[in-house]
């Protein structure tokens, strides 16, 4: 299971450059489900804990303009208070002792205000606790993208219930990756907004140093209606040039083929106007040289000097910083009720009442540091697709307080995306690794794919398009020369094996295919030439052996 991106604002100082930096987040392949499921399951997936229906607010006569979000339907994580309901925190001791609220929650009203139905509270991990979606109490919701898989947390049930279409949108909360875990399990859009845009009055704190309300939907354009409605942005911003930055080792993280997600999200970008070349770039290189406070840090890492253990290090340290302000929280609770837990999550509460935090200062250090050097708590989770039968998500993610930036970002590019996903997703042939394949290696082994389904015309466009990225690979050119052949345009393949022979002198087969080439435009002579320059490098070889007796024929 890989961990979701982090995206950063590197050059802070200049306010002509926006920059996401990305990487992507695979479905819970290595967790299965509960095999137990209630019967209620087979009607809402298991996704809720409280079904009712809360009407939205009238809407005001003309000439006021109509609600925004008037006609959908939305369901809240039951973290959530509701006037004359209980919120639960999912675990029913917790129910059991605590009142009905006296008012809505403010994100909550402020839907309803929009237009919006409220139908019901859904499962969530206990008390916010773990990033699997699994509940002792409740029953696990039922993933619809992948029924034996679990559907990712903590905000589950939110997810499941937009992902099988009985809402059209759900509230969640984000601590540590709760809004788009679920979302990238789930295989819909999930949107975490910078720390502190939205009103957390109403809403039950896990840690309030990471805690941030965030929504799930089935489509770019809900996700972004919903945010203009919860964040009130400004129809308009200034324009500025903006740059996508690929955080490569986190790529190197994922299960999914590095080359095939990179190539996917350039070639949406080229269609995009206003963004200047990707660039690349080492998250934990960047991390290692900004946050020095991590140095000092007694975490996991073994090995400081290790990218890859700053990472894990700064990983440490958002788990420390909810099990502190948990235990601030809620730890008179835990001991005089001693509530019945699921065993991740009784470990995990134990560890948060029991841990003495004698380095609460160091962690909040780290958190200054981190913050002025990312800048960058907005996060979206973006479905591309399967890989392997499980579902796959990308993070964009910018700057603090760039949430219309990146919302408009998303619904501008998710359309090209999602061409690009159909696109790639015919090749087979690509190895389930991250190696230093590149984009350009992709687009041969499609053309290579494309060559052997005997659709000549498209092997020769992906080829074209791996020559564009690498100009300098001969067998690009010969392969081109090889489709080109067989559509019969025979100085186009002339001239690629010309170009291939002239970037590597032993490329046996760009002088066969120039030597077909030469001799299906009746230079026998010259095709005679290439064919005897094959036999020098290969003197076995048989296709150039009988090509040669061929021409000597022809010539006499």
């Amino acid at each position: 299971m890989t961990k979701a991106i982090n995206l950063i604002k590197t050059h802070a100082s200049n306010p002509k450059v926006w920059m996401v930096v990305i990487g992507v987040t695979v479905a819970g392949v290595v967790l299965v489900a509960e095999a137990k499921r209630r019967r209620r399951h087979r009607e809402d997936f298991g996704a809720f804990v409280e079904r009712f229906e809360i009407l939205p607010f009238p809407q005001p006569p003309p000439p006021a303009a109509k609600q925004s979000l008037a006609g959908l339907t939305f369901a809240i994580k039951d973290i959530f208070d509701v006037k004359g309901y209980v919120t639960g925190f999912g675990n029913p001791q917790w129910k059991k002792t605590h009142e009905v609220a006296e008012k809505t929650a403010v994100v909550v009203t402020a839907l309803l205000k929009n237009g919006a139905t409220c139908v019901g509270k859904t499962v969530m991990d206990e008390l916010a606790f773990g990033i699997t979606g699994e509940n002792v109490h409740y029953g696990t919701p039922i993933n619809p993208q992948m029924p034996s898989h679990v559907p990712g947390g903590s905000s589950s049930g939110s997810a499941v219930a937009v992902a099988a279409e009985l809402v059209d949108f759900a509230l969640g909360t984000d601590t540590v990756g709760c809004i788009r875990i679920s979302a990238a399990f789930c295989g819909i859009f999930g949107c975490r907004p910078s720390h502190g845009a939205l009103s957390m009055l109403g809403v039950l704190p896990s840690s309030q140093s990471l805690d941030t309300v965030g929504w799930l939907a089935r489509d770019a354009s809900t996700l972004h209606r919903v945010g203009h409605a919860l964040l009130q942005l400004n129809a308009v911003e200034p324009k500025r040039t903006r740059r996508l930055i690929f955080a490569d080792d986190l790529f190197q993280l994922s299960r999914v083929p590095k080359q095939k997600t990179e190539y996917v999200i350039s070639k949406a970008v080229e269609k995009l106007s206003g963004y200047q070349p990707p660039k690349h770039m080492n998250l934990g290189s960047y991390v290692a040289a900004n946050v020095p406070s991590l140095k000092g840090f007694h975490g996991q890492a073994e090995n400081m000097q290790n990218d890859k253990s700053f990472l894990k290090a700064l990983s440490s340290v958002m788990i420390a910083f909810q099990r502190f302000e948990f235990k601030t929280n809620h730890e008179r609770w835990v001991q005089s009720v001693k509530p019945k837990l699921g065993p991740d999550v009784s470990e995990s509460v134990l560890a948060a009442i029991n841990t003495p935090h004698d380095n609460i200062k160091t962690l909040y250090k780290v958190r200054t540091e981190m913050r002025a050097a990312l800048q960058s708590l907005l996060k979206v989770a973006i479905p591309l697709g399967k890989h392997n039968g499980c579902p796959v998500s990308v993070s964009f993610l910018s700057f603090h307080g760039g949430d219309k930036f990146l919302l408009d970002t998303v619904l501008d590019m998710n359309s090209s995306l999602q061409e690009q996903v159909n696109l790639a997703s015919n090749l087979t042939l690509l190895p389930d690794t991250n190696d230093d394949m590149d984009a350009s290696e992709l687009l041969k082994e499609k053309g290579n794919a494309a060559f052997k389904g005997k659709q000549w015309n498209k092997a020769v466009t992906y080829y074209t398009e791996a020559v564009k990225l690498n100009g300098k690979n001969a067998t690009y050119y010969s392969n081109r020369a090889a489709a080109y052949l067989e559509l019969g345009c025979f100085q186009q393949a002339e001239d690629d094996c010309s170009k291939a022979i002239s970037l590597d002198k032993k490329n046996v087969k760009a002088y066969l295919r120039r030597g077909t080439a030469r001799e299906s435009l009746l230079r026998y002579k010259d095709a005679a030439q290439d064919f005897k320059h094959a036999l020098v490098l290969e003197p076995r070889n048989k296709v150039a052996s009988v090509a040669e007796k061929r021409l000597k024929k022809l010539m006499s």
